[in-house]
């Protein structure tokens, strides 16, 4: 695969299925029991900051971003970002996630959360959330709750639950 063949494209409503379907296949049916899911079932992902990832039309992965609250402080929770298995280790996973993180921070969104590898993360600048400081609905393993600002000094002084962002709901 060439770097020019892979197009990171902004997610659009038609594009929920195949994302649905990709979900499925990466994730099984337990991904509706993860404390992120739960806060999916409240308030949708934010289109104008959620990409999809293809190879020509083939739907080879996407990143969906969801409006949050850390206590009274908005936030996005990134996730869930996933790739075909076929095309895992190849940068896409890094070039979804690159876009949006950019496209947040373009946006003006000040704070991106996520529950994950922090080896994997801490690469594009995510860090540890001191335990804690956030708490999610459900359980989490502390040390994956991340967090990156898009600001500097946005996380200062912010802590308390996760939330969905009511005013964001459609």
């Amino acid at each position: 695969m060439t770097e020019l063949s892979l197009a990171i494209l902004p997610e659009t409503p038609k594009d929920a299925q195949a994302i649905e379907r990709l979900h499925e296949r990466t994730f099984g049916p337990g991904r509706f029991v993860l404390s992120a899911y739960r806060l999916r079932e409240h308030v949708d992902h934010l289109l104008d900051v959620s990409f999809t990832a293809r190879i020509g039309t083939l739907l080879v992965g996407s990143v969906r971003q969801l409006p949050i609250l850390i206590g009274e402080t908005p936030a996005l929770m990134l996730g869930p970002l996933t790739v075909e298995p076929p095309f895992r280790s190849r940068g896409v996973g890094r070039a979804l996630l690159e876009r949006a993180i950019a496209g947040a921070r373009a946006k003006g969104h000040r704070l991106i959360v996520l529950v994950g590898d922090e080896p994997y993360y801490s690469r594009v600048g995510f860090k540890l959330i001191p335990k804690g400081q956030v708490t999610m609905p459900g359980p989490v393993d502390p040390s994956r709750l991340l967090v990156m600002e898009l600001a500097d000094g946005a996380f200062e002084g912010v802590s308390g639950p996760i939330q969905p962002d009511w005013s964001k709901a459609i």
